[in-house]
């Protein structure tokens, strides 16, 4: 959960008279989730945002997985996938199931539209690139490690800077939250958190954009794309407040939790969503137990699929992968250092590693179209002669 904020104008009181300096009214819209039960904004429009000219559904996105297989460690080369364009229509995505999908976009071109997940939370990780992301609650500029998170529903568009651009995708279909267990009664984070309030930034500056003409929103829900044409800018808001709004908040700021003996998984987790876990692993010192063994044990995905996703430096674990590599390591069969990262990691003092690992409670399912990215002979990688 992210702390209350307010930009722009709003009245001192909540559903009571805002007028323009026309005297017109300026139009008041709840934004909240779980039926008025959860977090929620307020925001004040120019224009009603209901007036849609034209609503047309333009195709379905439900993912088409591959056929069953047999059950195996997985590796796929996302930086072979180099197609560019917006930061929607070229999103690629690998893995999925009923909770979230996985992909990569390399977004170098301006959306010349808007857009909205209608379906659940959204969340970034810039690999590489810059840019700005322009919503209904302002101005959001990224950079390399921020994570941004995109609550449901928002109208936004991504207007990147140059050629170098790689992003991790997550698209959920529900919230996206910091960990419940370093957050207080009252939502606030703990002394134990690796990250806090004073890490996390929201929208920047706020634009209102008092415009008539045609717009085009594309919204995804309900298995597919949905096309609204309005009859006035989208991002028409003056003022809002509250505690639902984009918000970032950048790996380089998550301190490491260590210890004398090897921790687990769970003191690098950064974000929560239903049935899925998102952890940050980064530069960090070894354990300082005399016989300490840093390399991870090998270990049992018994309720859990193990994603991930590898940003930089050499992963102490890993063999043969490379920068934007993904591997699926699923519930089912045991996973570990590869041979000789165990007695190699013997004596180490820190590791520079980066990266971003996701965990699912139910089973992810590979898409089909991402076969040509994948190492074959990845399963195979633990066997020595």
């Amino acid at each position: 959960m992210v702390y209350y904020r307010t930009m722009g104008e709003i009245p001192s009181k909540r559903h009571t008279t805002f007028k323009r300096e026309d005297g017109s009214l300026y139009r008041e819209q709840v934004m909240g989730t779980k039926g008025f039960s959860g977090i929620q904004s307020i925001l004040y429009h120019h224009h009603f945002p209901t007036a849609v000219t034209e609503a047309t559904f333009i195709k379905k996105t439900t993912p088409e997985y591959e056929a069953e297989s047999a059950l195996r460690h997985r590796h796929f080369r996302t930086a072979q996938y180099d197609k560019k364009g917006d930061a929607v229509v070229e999103r690629c995505y690998f893995l999925g199931n009923e909770d979230v999908i996985l992909g990569v976009v390399n977004p170098t071109e301006p959306m010349d539209y808007f857009y909205r997940n209608g379906d659940g939370d959204e969340l970034f990780f810039i690999h590489h690139g810059s840019g700005k992301i322009e919503s209904m609650f302002g101005e959001l500029s990224y950079k390399p490690g921020d994570y941004i998170v995109i609550p449901i529903g928002t109208i936004y568009r991504v207007i990147p800077e140059g050629n170098d651009n790689r992003w991790l995708v997550i698209e959920a279909n529900s919230a996206i939250t910091t960990p419940r267990r370093y957050r207080n009664e009252y939502g606030q984070l703990m002394e134990h958190s690796p990250f806090c309030e004073r890490d996390i930034d929201g929208p920047e500056r706020l634009l209102s954009h008092d415009k008539k003409g045609s717009y085009e929103v594309v919204t995804k829900t309900r298995g597919g794309l949905h096309r609204h044409m309005f009859d006035h800018h989208p991002l028409d808001v003056v003022g809002w407040d509250g505690y639902l709004y984009p918000w970032k908040f950048n790996i380089n700021d998550f301190e490491p939790i260590t210890g004398r003996v090897h921790q687990p998984p769970p003191v690098h987790q950064t974000f929560e969503g239903h049935n899925f876990v998102v952890c940050s692993f980064v530069p960090r010192l070894y354990d300082y137990h005399p016989d300490a063994i840093p390399a991870p044990y090998f270990h049992s995905n018994v309720d859990s699929d193990e994603v991930l996703y590898y940003v930089e430096g050499n992963f102490m674990s890993r063999k043969g992968i490379e920068e934007a590599s993904i591997t699926l390591h699923p519930s089912g069969i045991p996973h570990g250092p590869h041979p000789g990262k165990i007695e190699a990691s013997i004596g180490k003092k820190e590791t520079l590693e980066l990266a971003v690992m996701i965990d699912t409670f139910r089973p992810l399912k590979v898409i089909e179209q991402v076969q040509q990215y994948e190492d074959e002979n990845y399963m195979k990688s633990w066997v020595t002669e």
